[in-house]
């Protein structure tokens, strides 16, 4: 048996609680004491709490502290776990309290230099969260027992610029977090269809006593990425959009999640888009006014004059209240 299965075995031997003189534990693994005694020391040094007690009475034991730390982790595996739950809390992962119970349990079973070692390491790392509504980690929670459970949930979603919300009953599939937001992919029973949800966008939610059965091998991620990718043959005709800006602010316009996907021609001062006109109707001048006078609009005429006209209701509305508050 190799070095650290044996480790392991004099690990989990003491876990159960009863203390054990080095021979049997030699006995038990077909080893030599002296060898026990090395695995010991090792097992110590790595921040395992190990008491010896000698006596009619001694033995080998474990601290009761310990039995419920995760062990084995080495410098780089702690640095990771701690690194990873700055970024779980700045996503808005719902169990992100039980993570730092988690890490604290870890942190338990590190000695004093250990302890210092991770901090050291991992305090050159930061994530800033952005500012979200504490009413969404419910609701994950619930889409994700909802989910886990087969059973369908009754929802109030209000869409993008919705006056109200509307009420219906989904099967949630899973979840998808993606740029800053949270999904949940769900067969909508009212429209008999899958539909992605914008979490945020859920109102109030109640679990029912239906259930579903959700189809085998079923990617929440795969859906969302196919839904984002795939959804490139739109209806209607197509157009030629011509951009020309810096480069850096093309790679921005590049790199947009779903724009990304229309790009035909690209040098360091002009991006070439072919897009359907709805779409650019629908969702381009509200994107692109954002970068004012650092790009510029070369075709189709259509788009120019819609951001033409977006920019002057908005120089009009500012000139007409101008103590607005």
């Amino acid at each position: 048996m190799a070095k650290w299965d044996n480790m392991l075995s004099v690990l989990w031997m003491l876990r159960y609680g009863r203390k054990l003189t080095a021979a049997q534990i030699a006995d038990n693994l077909e080893i030599s004491v002296r060898t026990v005694y090395r695995y010991i020391d090792a097992l110590c040094a790595s921040g395992v709490p190990i008491v010896s007690e000698s006596g009619h009475d001694g033995g080998i034991h474990i601290l009761e502290s310990f039995k419920e730390t995760p062990l084995f982790f080495d410098a780089v595996e702690l640095k990771a776990l701690v690194d990873a739950s700055k970024f779980a809390e700045s996503a808005g992962y719902p169990y992100t309290d039980e993570l730092k119970i988690a890490l604290k349990k870890v942190e338990v079973g590190l000695h004093e230099e250990q302890r210092h070692n991770l901090y050291r390491q991992t305090s050159g790392l930061d994530v800033i969260s952005p500012v979200r509504s504490s009413f969404t980690i419910p609701l994950l929670r619930d889409l994700e027992e909802a989910a886990n459970k087969g059973q369908t949930v009754r929802i109030a979603y209000r869409k993008a610029n919705a006056e109200q919300a509307d009420e219906r009953e989904v099967n949630p599939y899973g979840l998808v977090y993606n740029r800053n937001h949270w999904y949940t992919i769900a067969h909508c029973q009212r429209s008999k269809a899958m539909r992605t949800f914008r979490v945020d966008r859920i109102e109030r939610l109640e679990m029912t006593e239906s259930h579903f059965e959700k189809p085998e091998f079923f990617s929440a991620s795969e859906y969302f990425r196919d839904e984002s990718e795939g959804g490139l043959e739109a209806d209607g005709p197509l157009t030629v959009i011509r951009i020309v800006g810096e480069s850096d602010i093309l790679n921005t316009i590049c790199g947009h999640w779903h724009l990304r996907h229309y790009v035909t021609e690209r040098n360091d001062r002009e991006i070439t888009f072919l897009l359907d006109v709805q779409t650019m109707n629908k969702y381009l001048p509200k994107y692109l006014i954002a970068f004012g006078t650092a790009i510029h609009i070369r075709e189709p005429q259509e788009l120019r004059l819609q951001l033409q006209e977006m920019a002057y209701r908005i120089a009009k509305h500012y000139e007409d209240n101008p103590n607005c508050t």
